[in-house]
């Protein structure tokens, strides 16, 4: 890419076809669209956005989600990389050429993961890659990542990588991803709809992350994220108590620049669409010739990451 040349990109803030594997494909493929006539290069969505996020694992037990047929439901409706679902999205990714982050509920077996899926814009998948450690309730779901789960990829939109959720959180990984020059990091997120949970962060906090990361990585972050609407509401709260902590919206989605900056006017948190930006590769090399970790603000001599996730590390 030339540093003068962007690179328009789109995040969504939506919801899916809640438990709906087939349908919420069909939607994926009009947003996918959408953001290719609006003339984005790259399009990401949120955390497990096929079939959804499993709201239920903070309002109640296990096994109140296995009596009520939540569990079975969405194992049911969770997408495997070797079935026909995922036709329609590589399709979508080659006529539109357009680059597809994809956040995906994967079924391996007898096993659901945390996934995100990168796909070119000649359907090619570049990576998938899975959370490396769900939450303590998502563990309830979902299984763990490996070390081979934290790529960093060349693309024709400039490199990218992916991290879910609170993953952000953990600086190791972090540092992990920073080493590996990204141009665009895609940081997906389920929603922040949950109210009067104890110890659960406000949006703003999240928000924060995402802007941090940004600004330590030296790099752009789109951070697509999910909300809830009322037919996700009725499906999993069955009681008062759980409709008031499962509020209605939860839509924060952004796009930051590698100085922190917004560059986007948010939607409204129950607000459907698309956040699209336009990315300058010379606004990096700027970022990077300030601070940049894996460069001349390193002190790999004093403190070094190590691990086997990939021969940078090792």
């Amino acid at each position: 890419m030339s540093p003068n040349d962007p690179v328009r990109v789109a995040v969504v803030q939506a919801a899916p076809v809640y438990l709906n594997l087939e349908a919420s494909v069909h939607k994926a493929v009009d947003l996918i669209a959408q953001a290719a006539r609006q003339g984005a290069r790259v399009v990401a969505f949120p955390e497990v956005w096929l079939p959804g996020y499993p709201w239920w694992i903070w309002l109640d037990g296990a096994a109140w989600a296995q009596r009520s047929g939540l569990s079975a439901r969405y194992r049911a409706q969770a997408l495997r990389f070797d079935s026909a679902a995922c036709g329609p999205i590589a399709q979508a990714a080659a006529e539109h050429r357009i680059v597809v982050l994809m956040g995906v509920a994967e079924q391996e077996g007898e096993r659901l993961f945390i996934t995100q899926w990168l796909v070119d814009e000649t359907g090619r998948t570049l990576f998938r890659r899975r959370k490396l450690k769900p939450g303590p309730l998502e563990m309830q779901i979902f299984s763990e990542g490996g070390a081979h789960d934290l790529p960093v990829v060349d693309s024709s939109a400039g490199r990218i990588g992916a991290l879910a959720c609170a993953e952000h959180r953990h600086p190791l990984l972090k540092h992990a991803m920073h080493l590996q020059h990204e141009f665009l990091h895609v940081a997906s997120w389920p929603g922040f709809p949950l109210v009067g949970i104890p110890n659960m962060s406000s949006p703003e906090t999240f928000l924060a992350i995402s802007r941090t990361y940004a600004v330590e990585g030296g790099c752009y972050v789109l951070a697509p994220c999910s909300l809830v609407n009322d037919e996700m509401r009725a499906l999993v709260c069955d009681t008062p108590a759980k409709a008031d902590q499962l509020r209605r919206g939860g839509g924060h989605a952004q796009i930051y620049a590698p100085n922190g900056d917004a560059l986007c006017e948010p939607l409204a948190p129950e607000a459907e669409g698309l956040l699209l930006a336009d990315l300058f590769p010379s606004a990096v090399h700027a970022a990077r010739r300030a601070f940049d970790l894996a460069g001349h603000s390193s002190r790999s001599d004093v403190i070094r990451l190590a691990g086997p996730a990939s021969p940078l590390l090792s």
